[in-house]
């Protein structure tokens, strides 16, 4: 008689693969007399089936990506998947790019480097979009000659 149904068993107890279950030589006989799942169970409990672990999945590789992208690595080019308003809302840049724009104009306002009617012209324009940077904003300054 073989061991091939007492494997099985074992393997189907202890939730594993008949490849994981050891069987004890010196013990054989009584392993062969087992065909119940109880006497299986007492076997297993006894040692004379011993049953190897399950290797898991490692995780090592995952914990040192993480670690790099928490310092900030691995977030170039290749790396990017969807557009560049997928990663970083429009609304948000937009957001952004206003409020540097409005603070730069308030800020030359209240140094009086301009004018109140040419503030109020500057905002409108930046309110519109005409301003693409603040770079954009100092340029157009100097070339309309509005800054004192």
């Amino acid at each position: 008689m073989t061991t091939k149904i007492q494997k099985r068993l074992a393997g189907s107890i202890s939730k594993r693969s008949p490849k994981k279950v050891k069987l004890d030589p010196a013990r054989i006989d009584d392993i062969k007399e087992a065909i119940t799942r109880a006497d299986i169970k007492a076997l297993i409990h006894d040692g004379a089936i011993t049953l190897e672990t399950d290797k898991g999945i490692s995780r090592s590789r995952a914990k040192k990506t993480a670690s790099q992208k928490a310092k900030g690595r691995q977030r170039g080019q290749g790396s990017r998947k969807g557009k560049a308003t997928a990663r970083n809302e429009g609304k948000k840049a937009w957001m952004n790019k206003i409020r540097l724009q409005r603070s730069f104009l308030k800020e030359l306002r209240a140094n009086n480097k301009i004018s109140n009617e040419i503030f109020h012209d500057l905002y409108g324009k930046s309110k519109g979009g005409f301003f693409r940077s603040l770079r954009h904003i100092k340029l157009y300054l100097t070339e309309h000659k509005l800054v004192k």
